[in-house]
């Protein structure tokens, strides 16, 4: 069972949603007293897609994602808005013929829109990192959420990219690229660089994240709660730019917005 699945269950505590494909997995539950729904996607040895059966997120898992995010904006259109956890272990996007065949730029793109609108419509949305967040699969699954949270672990890895595919696109060594990181936080993999670009509300560490103990439950839980009260209604993602390494960007923005004025 991957990170995700195991997370996914611990944190949710009951049974799954049926109708979805064994590549997502979705559970409504309770966050401190407010109903939650939360979404993993998993590995699926028996995927139809190849490229999407160790835990990537491909044309199926975009779309599906989209779905299970869509259902809780619809049926919360009258009534208190639901959190949305997404529990995040994802290695990749889908690479492949078919993925691309298919239009996976369309379905990770229909999966970032449901979870940006379901932001904008009030849900709280938090992203809950138990292993790698990467490429085109976090932005998919996680990244639109007002609050971040990461467990502290080496297996929890945030980039745009794995190592062997950034050191044959910018042809260094892997060895290079690690070095290179030291320097520039943008490069690097690990929960200290990427918290000190802004972009994480949490990092909280546990006893056994494989397989974590009724303490390490109720901490995370709690720290997810906590996430959920502190949002307040804020729908917009302003928090990640005040960070010291954000501070080009933050400059970027408000002269864009002093010019468009």
């Amino acid at each position: 069972m991957s990170r995700g699945h195991t997370w996914l269950h611990a944190l949710a505590n009951a049974s799954e949603q049926p109708g979805f494909p064994a590549s997502v997995r979705v559970v409504d539950g309770d966050l401190a007293g407010r109903r939650a729904r939360f979404i993993a996607v998993v590995p699926d040895a028996s995927n139809p897609f190849p490229r999407a059966r160790n835990g990537e997120v491909g044309v199926l898992e975009g779309w599906t994602l989209a779905r299970a995010v869509d259902e809780a904006i619809e049926a919360d259109t009258t009534r208190e808005k639901r959190a949305l956890i997404a529990v995040v272990d994802v290695p990749s996007q889908a690479y492949g013929r078919r993925e691309e065949a298919l239009g996976i730029h369309q379905a990770l793109a229909g999966a970032v829109d449901s979870y940006a609108r379901a932001r904008l419509a009030g849900h709280p949305v938090i992203g809950l990192l138990v292993g790698k967040a990467m490429s085109g699969a976090f932005l998919a699954h996680g990244y639109q959420a007002q609050r971040l949270v990461a467990l502290e672990d080496a297996g929890v890895m945030v980039h745009a990219m794995g190592k062997a595919a950034a050191a044959r696109i910018t042809l260094r060594s892997v060895e290079e690229l690690e070095s290179l990181a030291a320097s520039v936080p943008p490069m690097a993999y690990d929960l200290d660089n990427y918290a000190s670009l802004g972009l994480l509300w949490e990092k909280l560490s546990v006893q056994q994240i494989e397989s974590p103990t009724a303490d390490d439950i109720a901490r995370v839980r709690d720290c997810l709660a906590g996430a959920v009260a502190d949002i307040d209604n804020d729908t917009s993602l302003g928090n990640r730019l005040g960070a010291a390494n954000r501070q080009a960007s933050s400059t970027v923005r408000q002269r864009l917005r002093a010019q468009w004025a």
